[in-house]
């Protein structure tokens, strides 16, 4: 097993309907520790940085537009096998193929607001904490 960091952005759909908390108890509950946290609102030019890799997909434009459409939060997730683990407890993309008990199942509204963002690789965990945290604001 190997100690990994990870990023999380719980999105719009759950700011919105005051989904933080629980959201967070059931990241917290799965054994992952949140080792840095902020809320912030997305400008149009960050998302469409972020999601860059997804530039030339039909849904780049809706997805930048969602997650600029109200506030976010960012945060480094940390734990045993982190991305991997917190793409199960994140769930499918589509809730409807999620699994009982993930966040996706539980929380996400349909298969455009889906709640969470998680990174899909250690290399892009690095790059995703990058994007929105110092090392300074990183509390192990």
């Amino acid at each position: 097993m190997t100690l990994q960091r990870t990023l999380s952005i719980l999105k719009p759909d759950v700011t919105r309907r005051h989904l933080t908390g629980k959201v967070n108890a059931k990241i917290e509950e799965s054994g992952l520790r949140i080792v840095a946290q902020k809320r912030l609102h997305l400008s149009k030019v960050q998302a469409q940085l972020f999601y860059a890799v997804h530039a030339e997909r039909a849904f780049f434009n809706d997805l930048c537009d969602f997650m600029c459409a109200g506030p976010v939060v960012v945060q480094v997730l940390e734990g045993e096998n982190a991305v991997a683990h917190y793409r199960e407890v994140m769930g499918a993309t589509n809730p409807a193929n999620a699994a009982e008990g993930t966040i996706r199942r539980d929380f996400a509204e349909s298969i455009e607001a889906n709640s969470v963002h998680g990174s899909d690789s250690a290399e892009n965990a690095q790059i995703e904490i990058a994007f929105f945290f110092s090392q300074l604001e990183i509390v192990g």
